[in-house]
């Protein structure tokens, strides 16, 4: 299950970061980084 909320996060980085040199869809580029922030923090927390 880690290994799954690390693969989204890279995905959800990577979304991000086309999206902040792109600037064609900028609500969707802060949406991507949350989600990215929060399957992180999941990722962080079940693993303690």
């Amino acid at each position: 299950m880690r290994s799954i909320l690390y693969i989204i996060a890279v995905i959800l980085l990577v979304g991000w970061l086309l999206g902040v040199f792109a600037y064609s869809a900028t609500g969707m580029i802060h949406v991507l980084l949350v989600l990215a922030v929060i399957a992180l923090l999941l990722g962080v927390i079940r693993r303690a």
